[in-house]
């Protein structure tokens, strides 16, 4: 199918603005790919550090470049449910990759926070950041160069996105990611979240909240809602980093095991010594990032994804613009009703045809584009299909059915929920900002409403519980950047924000800070950039200016006039206390480097890719635009210069230019001896 017109022009746009940082990323892991297996440079010292704890026979088969060694990147906890499975995958792929004759080792770990267990406290700041220290830690593991191909095991939040920047920072290397699959379905979405509701108006007590939120997160495996998790699974897949199916089968089945003993015999095989060499960095190209943010549009995804998508793109070379992603928005129809964005749970998604339909319906409308790389050796086409288990417990592969089980979660192309994406990209005089539309009803899309500005979520609820938010508001929760305190998560608020929506209010949210895959039913403008702390017009909002947020058209305003909002001082908040405690002071650094939203909010700069710092850029620019004017005003004195030369010496032409430069500065108006009398200025004067 041919891929539809705006598609088409917004990756050629990607392509042709990343020209110069994609080239210069190609051919850096080009270049390390031509070197071959990397054991082989290292000192025999080197290589025997490197097998020591190894069995003879891996010891053995490490020592030559024949065999491929296998890096396991883990981050496996047994706090976090979702990566709880991981414990027995190390096993697994060790023992797969003994069948195929070669060496698995487990090259490092990395952390995995869970944002369940922050959410609303003080260790939520370093949540954002974390993706970062997972990249980092990720790559010192690999750096060890002792690993032909490498498999990365994370499902949660900031954790696939930093796996994934890790991978495309050893882009020469073959990266399979490895899902552990959701938890199987607890209580209905729609009862947990009335109890929160009643919790939050005191009308049930805390006993009652644990008991819902026990049942709704009982067991191994990823939450089941289509949160951040759960989007990270869905982009792996559409990316071609997931063998096909594998995304939502449940952890502890033979189905799991088996795909995951799959997935590491397949990595081995697109090794360098294999026949399929295709390195992760040829796997994310422009297209597959494209088809990246179409899957999140047509998913109701995670907000999230504006900033890590954007920062996976850079560490390849590419430059995805929030702009592109709004664009694609406006082209992609949603296809999916997840909660919350529907009442179902992934569960209830996979069961009804899962990416699988999804992915042969967007292909069939030229929404994908399907001429990409994956890790399963097809093009996009390969990724219609569902896993099965055979007779003999291995993986096989079936057409998913050509009707949708439950057209009330996977939408046919023909009849989908909306004819937009679920996120739409906001603009307005007070900076960008990023909202969710797809949870929410279509009577809300635009909302103007008064002002009431918190520096904190603890001071909106402290209003709310004194019942000072008695009508129509848009909440502005400022100072809640990354340059603040980290761009905590706000879904604290949730709760109460819905209670006022439901009184009939009009309700919105402002903020600098993130809501994630789990906002709900309020319209919330999130990530707004330049945050406050930062000295973003966000500062200068006031108690009682009117709000205006217009999904439909894209319009974030304060509805102030220009010349008086422009002349208002920015407000300033006492940031002291985010700057210690649970391990915050260690973050300094990250909250002084961290770029803006729209940039990936990652710490370092790309300099490897050919990605400007945005700051340098406007130094640059401006050096650029002076640089005429200070070459006449140098031509100017020069020219000064040699004629009081040539005057005051009676020099000729030839002596003017070519003597001795010596001869030049001792002899000249500019020496030493002509300053301390004031003779240069004298005889400019004359």
């Amino acid at each position: 199918m041919t891929i539809q017109d705006r598609i088409g022009d917004v990756t050629e746009r990607i392509v042709k603005r990343s020209h110069d940082s994609r080239s210069v990323y190609l051919e850096r892991i080009g270049k390390a790919a031509e070197q071959g297996p990397q054991r082989s440079r290292l000192s025999c010292g080197n290589l025997a550090h490197g097998f020591a704890a190894c069995g003879v026979s891996d010891k053995q088969a490490l020592a030559g470049d024949v065999v491929p060694n296998l890096g396991i990147i883990t981050s496996y906890n047994d706090m976090l449910s979702a990566h709880q499975p991981y414990e027995t995958y190390p096993a697994l792929i060790r023992d797969a990759a003994h069948e195929v004759g070669a060496v698995a080792q487990v090259a490092g770990g990395v952390p995995a926070m869970c944002d369940g267990v922050t959410q609303g406290q003080d260790g939520m700041e370093l949540s954002l950041f974390s993706r970062d220290v997972i990249a980092m830690a990720a790559a010192v593991g690999l750096s060890h160069q002792m690993f032909d191909a490498a498999v990365f095991l994370g499902i949660c939040d900031k954790i696939v996105p930093g796996l994934a920047i890790a991978a495309l920072s050893f882009g020469h290397l073959p990266a399979v990611f490895i899902p552990a699959g959701p938890m199987p379905t607890g209580i209905s979405n729609d009862e947990k979240s009335k109890i929160r509701q009643l919790y939050a108006e005191g009308k049930v007590g805390r006993d009652a909240l644990l008991e819902s939120e026990s049942k709704a997160y009982h067991s191994p495996g990823t939450c089941t809602f289509y949160g951040t998790a759960n989007s990270n699974q869905m982009l792996m897949e559409i990316m071609g980093l997931h063998m096909p199916g594998a995304s939502f089968v449940n952890p502890g089945t033979p189905l799991r095991e088996a795909l995951t003993k799959e997935a590491a015999k397949r990595a081995l095989a697109i090794s360098a010594l294999g026949n399929e060499f295709t390195p992760v960095g040829e796997v994310i190209d422009e297209k597959a990032i494209v088809n990246g943010v179409v899957g999140l549009h047509a998913t109701g995804g995670s907000t999230n994804h504006t900033m890590h998508l954007v920062a996976i793109a850079a560490t390849a070379g590419i430059k995805l613009t929030w702009d592109d992603i709004s664009e694609l928005s406006d082209v992609v129809p949603l296809l999916a009703r997840v909660y919350p964005n529907g009442k179902a749970d992934v569960n209830h998604f996979q069961a009804a045809g899962g990416l699988a339909f999804l992915i042969r319906e967007l292909l069939s409308g030229g929404y994908l584009h399907q001429d990409v790389k994956t890790v399963y050796g097809t093009d996009l086409s390969g990724y219609t299909v569902e896993a099965r288990l055979d007779a003999e417990g291995n993986v096989h592969r079936e057409e998913v059915p050509a009707v949708s089980g439950d057209e009330t979660v996977v939408a046919p192309l023909s009849k989908p929920f909306q004819p937009t994406g679920g996120l739409k990209m906001l603009r307005g005089n007070f900076g960008k900002a990023v909202i969710k539309i797809s949870a929410v009803a279509r009577e809300r899309h635009v909302i103007e409403a008064p002002a009431r500005v918190f520096h904190s979520q603890e001071e909106f609820l402290t209003a709310f519980k004194n019942k000072e938010l008695t009508g129509d508001v848009a909440a502005v929760v400022r100072f809640q950047g990354p340059k603040a305190c980290g761009m905590p998560e706000l879904h604290k608020l949730t709760p109460s924000l819905g209670i006022l929506q439901d009184r009939g209010h009009k309700v919105a949210l402002i903020t600098d800070g993130r809501m994630s895959g789990a906002s709900g039913k309020v319209p919330a403008a999130i990530h707004v950039t330049p945050e406050a702390a930062a000295g973003g017009p966000i500062a200068r909002i006031r108690d009682g200016d009117m709000i205006r947020i217009d999904a439909v058209t894209g319009e974030l305003s304060v509805l102030v006039d220009e010349a008086e909002f422009n002349a208002r001082p920015a407000a300033e908040a006492d940031l002291s206390g985010h700057q210690a405690g649970v391990g915050r002071d260690l973050f300094a650094a990250f909250r002084a480097n961290v770029g803006t939203p729209d940039t990936g909010a990652h710490v370092w700069n790309i300099v490897q890719t050919g990605m400007e710092n945005p700051g340098l850029d406007e130094v640059y620019n401006c050096i650029n635009e002076a640089l005429p004017f200070f070459f006449g005003i140098a031509l100017f004195w020069i020219a000064v210069l040699f004629i009081v030369i040539r005057r005051d010496y009676r020099l000729t032409f030839y002596e003017t230019f070519f003597r001795s430069p010596v001869w030049f500065v001792s002899r000249s108006p500019l020496s030493y001896d002509c300053f301390k009398g004031w003779h240069w200025s004298r005889r400019l004067c004359l």
